[in-house]
């Protein structure tokens, strides 16, 4: 068997498309234009790529974007007040701050200082409740790109068994959860499970976010079944340095039904899913019908 390659490359530049249509539609019958505002403490080079690469794709989706670069000292009371500008102010309908933020920083209080229904990483503890409970919430944008995925492979998502492997906040609980909502049967698997291969090899759907290079090989992989790698780790081979993701892709791609490469997979799909998400929340804050095929 060789699985079928989930191009997330392709899938992310059909949802930003969708965006665009959306907020072209929005400024055309509302006068309404989303907008991002993202805030970068400090100079961290992977958070420089990443806050320039949302900045231009939030342009290119007809979208306002508001950036606030700040120096690493910037203080805790400085920040705080800054968030509570963005909250403050109508033009932004979604707000980033980049993770991570210098030591000093208590990252859980400047997040869960955003406005809830601006949180558009769905990281707000208020946020993170109602998805929990099955309301209405901001979802973060990683796992909800690989449901976005799952849904348009498999269609139809009840009944299936699901295994996500890791437990952080920011991907494995949420999709755990984005999974229950889709009527998944569902377990939560980490580094300590034990006999993970044995729970792995009852998945129809495997999500690997347990930040290790590798760790899922093809002998834990049910045949047939759907693996979406989040991991991105760069490891050195062959004296080159390389990015690979949890899964080793070339012994699981010999089993699985359907596979995400890394990378290509899931990684273009979290910005795109940022956009969807600003015009959600742009959406609601104005009392209008959610973009359909973008939220959960």
């Amino acid at each position: 068997m060789t699985a079928r390659v989930i191009d997330g490359k392709a899938f992310a530049a059909n949802v930003r498309a969708q965006v665009a249509a959306h907020v072209a539609r929005l400024k055309e019958e509302q006068g309404l234009t989303p907008g991002l505002a993202v805030v970068l403490v400090g100079e961290d080079p992977a958070s420089q790529v990443y806050v320039r690469n949302k900045g231009t794709q939030t342009a290119e989706a007809g979208m306002a974007s508001f950036e606030h670069k700040l120096p690493a000292d910037t203080s805790e009371a400085d920040l705080l007040a800054l968030v509570a500008r963005l909250n403050a102010d109508p033009k932004v309908h979604g707000i980033l701050v980049q993770l991570p933020l210098p030591a000093h920083l208590n990252s859980e209080l400047i997040i869960n200082t955003i406005d809830p229904a601006k949180d558009v990483d769905g990281f707000h503890i208020s946020n993170v409740g109602l998805l929990g409970t099955g309301q209405k919430s901001m979802v973060p944008c990683t796992p909800l790109g690989c449901l976005m995925m799952l849904r348009d492979h498999h269609g139809k998502l009840a009944g299936l068994s699901a295994v996500v492997v890791g437990r952080s906040n920011i991907v494995g609980k949420p999709m755990a959860q984005l999974l229950l909502g889709d009527s998944c049967t569902v377990t939560i698997a980490h580094s300590r499970t034990r006999d993970l291969a044995e729970v792995c090899r009852r998945a129809d759907i495997l999500v690997a976010a347990v930040g290790r290079p590798e760790m899922i090989t093809g002998d834990m992989v049910k045949p047939g079944a759907t693996v979406i790698d989040v991991g991105i780790n760069r490891i050195e081979r062959d004296g080159k340095a390389r990015l690979v993701g949890d899964v080793h892709y070339e012994s699981a791609a010999a089993v699985a039904g359907a596979i995400t490469p890394v990378p290509g997979g899931v990684g273009p799909m979290t910005i795109a899913c940022l956009l969807a998400n600003t015009l959600t929340a742009c959406c609601r804050a104005n009392g209008l019908p959610e973009p359909e095929g973008l939220t959960a």
